[in-house]
Parts: C-alpha cells; structure tokens; sequence
C-alpha cells in the first residue's frame, strides 16, 4: 500500500526523503487502510441485516436471474422452449447454487419462491434450492414490448397485495421488471430486498450483491 500512496502523492511530499515525509505517509497508509476496513465492516453490516429482514414478516425480495450471457432473447423466441431462449450459463447455474447457499447460510432454508416463465428464471429458481418453484406470468419480461412495463408492475402491486408475506417471498425475474417495481438496475443474481408496510406501501432497504 505504501508504494501505492507513494505514487499519487511524492510529487507533494517527495518518496525518497527520510523523516517527515516518511512518517507522513505512514500515517496516512494507516488512515486509509482503516477507512478501506471500515467501509467492509459497514457493507457486511448492512448485508447482514438485509437478510434479517428478508426472514421476516413483510418483507420479500425480487431477484434477478443468475449470469445468462448476452441481452434479450433471439427472434425465434419461444416460451416453454429452452432451446429457443438465451439460457445460464454454467457460471450461472454455479451462481444460483451459491446464492441458494448464502440463504441457507443467513438462517433461510425454505422460501415461497415464484418465477418468471422464461427458462434462465426457473432453472436459477429451482437450483437455489429453497422449495418448490410456482411459475408466475405476472414476473414474465417485458424487454422485448416495452409498451407493458406499466400495466405489468400495476400488476405485480395487485399480485403482491394477496400475499401475506408471513413467509420468506422470492420473486425470480428480469431487470427490467425490478428495475421498474424499484428503480434498481440490478446485477445478474443481486436480491433487491423490500418491505411493505401495514398501509400495502412497499419501499426498498437495500441489495444483496452475489456476484
């Protein structure tokens, strides 16, 4: 680390010079490497009461699929055919078992868990391996008919409104359906953890990052 900040800094404070310089910088490797543990304490901090809450009561989260490599779907796309689809790929499916390991891991073995009807949302949702997985069209991508992307999460605020959410809720679908529920651009396999209140309002506490 020492080279490192000597890099930025000697034309300020001169690497080569004994003394003050030199203890100078040693004061500040020591700041940084404090804020820069810090900043991880803060993160895994965070991280970990996102799980708590998803192990609660009124809370859920929507999850994008694990890696698929690529964007959108081919033009001969066909829903219930795989090989019509852009599916995981093996990195992905490693992705989803890891993630369905990090619940297992923060005390969630079991979870209602709903998935989007393309073929990359059910086999991440199935390889998580936290129960059986019921296919919901209302989590089905709007990407390639943008012209759904409003009608679709009214929907979606309809379809959560039936749920108790006494459980811990999964919902495995697109990025651009959590983006549009929530605002989030989330990465392949990120959990966007939510609550709803009393009054059925649902706001975002966070992300959980599994890449």
């Amino acid at each position: 680390m020492f080279g490192a900040i000597c890099v930025v800094i000697s034309s300020r404070f001169g690497c080569r010079r004994p003394g003050v310089a030199r203890r100078s910088l040693a004061l500040i490797a020591l700041v940084l490497a404090f804020t820069f543990g810090l900043g991880s304490d803060t993160r895994a901090a965070e991280e970990a009461a996102l799980w708590r809450a998803l192990a609660t009561k009124g809370h859920f989260a929507l999850m994008r699929h694990a890696i698929a490599p690529g964007g959108g779907d081919p033009p001969e796309f066909v829903l219930g055919d795989c090989r019509k689809q852009r599916n995981l790929s093996e990195e992905g499916r490693q992705q989803a078992r890891r993630i369905g390991l990090r619940f297992r891991d923060n005390g969630i073995a079991n979870a209602r868990v709903f998935s989007s009807q393309w073929c990359r949302c059910l086999e991440t949702a199935k390889l998580l391996g936290l129960g059986p997985v019921i296919e919901a069209p209302v989590l089905n991508s709007f990407f390639q008919k943008p012209e759904r992307r409003n009608r679709q999460t009214r929907e979606l605020e309809a379809w959560l409104a039936d749920h108790a959410l006494d459980a811990p809720l999964v919902l495995v679908t697109h990025q651009v359906n959590i983006t549009a529920f929530t605002g989030v651009h989330p990465a392949s396999g990120e959990l966007v953890v939510i609550r709803r209140s009393k009054d059925g309002k649902t706001s975002v506490l966070g992300s959980i990052r599994t890449d």
